[in-house]
């Protein structure tokens, strides 16, 4: 199946994920491209990524690594990132998680949403995270929370019903693509801004410059041969 021209029509965008470095596979190319366009971007991250670094106290893991989504971020001119301190690794769906993301879509009042996928399976396959899926599928929910004024009534910010697009990253049904020829490199140093972690799993620049290739390249089959970050359309 050919991939659908990723829809462009909007200014803002709110980037829902459950730990650092996560939008960093690979959805900063896409981010460094819409910024470029003048459009606004905030990554909400549910958790600050503390049990990713073995060996490494919950509190100091989670110091570098929300140090380092920060500077991934600006990699790719975004500036506000927010974390929900949700505890890495134990994630779970609830009402609470959904209260936090929706009043986060009420705060910044996106039209577009960009979610990691809460599917089963993640792109590559694998089977996906707990965290992930617990995210993933609280913030599909708290799109539509965020604009019901009878939910979540003690949250301060007015209701939002104004997201026109969500999107789902890390999917294995991708129905649309983004062309990230010109904004490839940005890509990579976003996520080589992830120095300790990366250094903590063993992977070598080099590796990082070749996965997010192959990633790129492996939509460019079903792109028209564009290179490109692919995601699923809800």
């Amino acid at each position: 199946m050919n991939l659908i021209e990723f829809p462009e029509d909007w200014h803002s965008a709110l980037v829902v994920v459950a730990h650092p470095d996560d939008v960093e596979y690979p959805g900063a190319a896409p981010i460094a491209r819409w910024t470029a366009q003048g459009k606004e971007v905030v990554y909400l991250i549910a958790s600050r990524g503390e049990a990713g670094l073995g060996g490494l106290p919950p509190e100091e893991a989670g110091k570098i690594r929300v140090e380092e989504q920060i500077a991934a971020a600006a990699v790719v001119g975004v500036s506000v990132v927010e974390f929900l301190d949700h505890p890495d690794g134990m994630i779970e769906y609830g009402l609470g998680l959904r209260r936090d993301i929706a009043a986060a879509i009420r705060r910044h009042r996106p039209e577009l949403v960009v979610i990691g996928s809460h599917r089963e399976l993640s792109g590559n396959g694998m089977l996906n995270m707990s965290d992930h899926r617990a995210v993933g599928q609280a913030a599909i929910d708290a799109v539509r929370d965020a604009a019901n004024g009878w939910v979540f009534r003690d949250l301060a910010e007015e209701p939002w019903s104004g997201v026109r697009h969500l999107a789902l990253l890390g999917s294995p049904d991708n129905t649309h693509a983004v062309d990230i020829g010109e904004w490839f490199e940005s890509g990579v140093k976003s996520l080589l801004a992830h120095s300790v972690y990366l250094d903590h799993l063993g992977t070598k620049p080099n590796e990082v410059e070749a996965m997010l290739r192959k990633f790129s390249t492996d939509v460019a089959a079903q792109f028209s041969g564009r290179p490109g970050v692919a995601f699923e359309m809800l």
